[in-house]
């Protein structure tokens, strides 16, 4: 499904998501990135090195999941908007968003999943707008633990 609607299969996403165990150990970036373009902010901005240096520009992020924090600097600094953070121990999920109005913290949006389809209801619990994030806000959504691997967007009401 990927080829043909740039939507990820489970199979494209398995190499991409760590084990049960270490999500539940605490926050973790997910890359969903899988093509090969010159690229690599995320390598950049990882303060503790979670992500693996690039042999060449082109490479796909390689995220070394035990050291990961889920600090979510890499989510804001992603321009494909392809980097996530799902905490379990939380039930947040982290998000890069581009669109304005921006949420504000407490309010509830409809979360969507990698097909845009509505799946929940979500509550903003941040929105974290930094320079360096280069006007890519990083909302954070309390969603059901079930759902935090499917929420990858939210819109506000009924836009």
């Amino acid at each position: 499904m990927l080829e043909e609607a740039g939507i990820p299969t489970l199979s494209d996403l398995e190499a991409k998501v760590p084990g049960r165990e270490r999500l539940k150990k605490g926050p973790v970036a997910i890359i969903e990135c899988f093509r090969s373009i010159p690229c690599d902010p995320c390598y950049h901005s990882c303060p503790v090195n979670a992500i693996k240096e690039f042999s060449d520009i082109n490479d796909v992020p390689q995220l070394d999941f035990d050291r990961c924090t889920g600090c979510g600097m890499c989510v804001g600094q992603c321009p494909g908007l392809a980097i996530f953070v799902v905490d379990y121990t939380e039930g947040i999920v982290k998000l890069p968003y581009e669109f304005l109005p921006l949420p504000e913290k407490g309010q509830k949006v409809i979360a969507l999943n990698r097909q845009g389809k509505e799946i929940c209801e979500a509550e903003v619990i941040r929105v974290q707008q930094l320079s360096i994030f280069d006007k890519t806000a990083v909302v954070w959504l309390f969603v059901p633990e079930e759902l935090l691997m499917e929420v990858r967007n939210f819109k506000i009401g009924d836009e």
